[in-house]
């Protein structure tokens, strides 16, 4: 058996409302973790809400009630938005929890045994939005901090650090060891050149005079733990098996660890890129137990980024009751390259759910049903020797013809490389590409019922077997597109096997789907079809008369 999967995302700051990057972050691991459920493998997905810093706690005062009653508000909308987009997760990590906690704690604990935490009074510009001390590197060219950095104010105060700066080797190492861990490749340069400016340790501690709301360190009450330690420790104190006590790991945790980590571009430098990696390795782990972090782009909107204050927010899960959470999965899966970032266009999503599915996908699925019923009684069969034809075919041996039976034969035969195809860009995250190729395989149906022109065969009795091939091969390129698109769009793909009357006895289950049964010819002769029914209506923009 393959190696379980583990996928998580970063955890989202319960300090507002989820928006559109959220939701296609979740999104993008929940495609990734169905598509390696697909292939039999066994998955582990975590993500979360991180609930602690010193914005939630000025939150819960503006509002007059206590900081968990605060998150825990803020905290339902995260996961019934999730619940509503179809997000299946494994692991849930609340930063407040006792479990969460007591590893943190422990970790804390080690890292100060280690000789890695120190106590050091300091002064330095404190970014009160990003809740982090500055550093001359954050300056931009005018010798400023910038308006990213919001409220700057100067501090001098006692606190713990964590010695960051004499791992910086290490970490550049890493980078040279490890291909791998920050994933595509581009943002990998943008790390190092971080990195190799790194100067200086990381504050790990607030006074608990002035931030109550944070876990206490357990060998010095008076501080709480700098939000990002916090919630970085989750990726461990949420995954099964882990023991924060012991630097050996259960066969449990090690089984799954490392994983792969879902995280924006904007907390690859320096939480996830720095901190991170250094964390975990000050905690005994090696260079090849460092995560895999897939750093996706933003979405924005005319080319600026999405922001509160400039009012071109998006909320997904308004488009959710609109347009339909598998219309907004989608949409959000298909319109943007993994790591860079798109421009978000509510046209957009109207117009490829209109191309893609309705007037493709589901234009396929309607006429193959109708025509399979108005011919043939609503039966399938492969004619004889056609499977052996497809089985025997080579495109180099056999130059294709005009002719409708070489067509069928050419297009079986080129869905097997479409889903070689599909499968090379899943397992490179390219989750776009390979819906791409899902329907090329619906878009090649089509141009076959042009080609091969049904109606007209139905009246030719010499044509009886060419009719039966055509019909067989849509019905069954159906049923191999129904398993490529499950990770995307799971309903969808269950209302294509409903239709198709297939597999019946699992319905609504994910193992209804097999990445075993992707070849074609999987259906057997004499399969009745079920009847036809819009799967995707048309999303009809025109505006109405009044």
């Amino acid at each position: 058996m393959s190696k379980p999967f583990f996928i998580t995302t970063a955890i989202d700051y319960t300090n507002g409302a989820p928006h559109i990057g959220h939701a296609y972050e979740k999104i993008l691991a929940d495609v990734l973790a169905r598509y390696h459920r697909l292939r039999g493998e066994e998955v582990y997905f975590l993500t979360g809400v991180d609930q602690h810093g010193q914005k939630v706690q000025q939150s819960a005062e503006k509002h007059g009630i206590p900081p968990q009653e605060f998150v825990d508000g803020l905290t339902s909308k995260f996961s019934d938005l999730w619940a509503k987009l179809g997000i299946r997760y494994d692991g849930w990590a609340t930063t407040t929890a006792p479990s969460h906690k007591h590893c943190v704690g422990q970790i804390l604990t080690r890292l100060h045994q280690a000789g890695q935490l120190y106590k050091s009074k300091q002064g330095g510009h404190y970014s009160v939005r990003q809740e982090q001390f500055l550093t001359d590197k954050e300056r931009n060219d005018q010798g400023e901090f910038g308006p990213e950095w919001g409220e700057v104010e100067f501090r001098e105060e006692e606190n713990y650090y964590f010695k960051l700066a004499e791992h910086r080797d290490w970490l550049l190492d890493l980078l040279d060891r490890r291909p791998d861990f920050v994933l595509p490749t581009f943002r990998r340069a943008e790390l190092r050149h971080a990195v190799e400016k790194m100067t200086g340790d990381l504050c790990v501690s607030r006074p608990k005079s002035r931030l109550a709301w944070g876990i206490e360190f357990p060998f010095d009450p008076e501080f709480v733990t700098y939000v990002w330690f916090d919630a970085l420790v989750n990726y461990l104190s949420f995954a099964p098996g882990f023991n924060p006590i012991a630097p050996e790991h259960s066969p449990q945790f090690t089984l799954r660890w490392p994983p792969l980590q879902i995280i924006g571009k904007d907390i690859l430098i320096p939480a996830h890129g720095v901190y991170w990696p250094i964390m975990l390795k000050a905690l005994g782990f090696d260079v090849d137990q460092m995560p895999s972090l897939l750093v996706h782009g933003w979405w924005n909107i005319a080319g600026s980024k999405m922001s509160k204050s400039l009012g071109n927010t998006v909320n997904p899960d308004a488009l959710a009751d609109r347009y339909g959470a598998e219309a907004l999965r989608h949409y959000l899966i298909s319109d943007i390259s993994t790591g860079k970032d798109a421009d978000f266009s509510e046209e957009r999503l109207v117009m490829r759910y209109n191309t893609d599915l309705a007037n493709c996908l589901g234009n396929l699925l309607n006429r193959t049903l109708s025509m399979s019923a108005k011919y043939r009684l609503g039966s399938v069969t492969a004619p004889h020797g056609l499977r052996e034809s497809v089985a025997n075919y080579s495109p180099e041996a056999s130059p294709v013809t005009s002719s409708v039976l070489d067509q069928i034969i050419d297009r079986a035969f080129r869905m097997k490389t479409i889903c070689h195809s599909y499968q090379t860009e899943m397992e490179h995250f390219a989750v776009a590409q390979a819906l791409a190729y899902a329907h090329s395989i619906a878009t090649l149906g089509n141009e076959l019922v042009d080609l091969a022109a049904p109606w007209k065969l139905a009246k030719d009795p010499s044509q009886s077997a060419t009719l039966d091939a055509t019909l067989y091969h849509l019905a069954d390129s159906l049923r191999v597109i129904a398993i490529l698109i499950s990770p995307v769009m799971p309903n969808a793909a269950h209302g294509i096997f409903d239709q198709l009357q297939w597999n019946l006895q699992t319905t609504q289950k994910e193992s209804r789907f097999q990445w075993n049964e992707i070849n074609w010819g999987g259906l057997p002769d004499g399969h009745t079809l079920g009847q036809p029914s819009p799967l995707f209506p048309r999303i009809d923009t025109t505006p109405s008369d009044s």
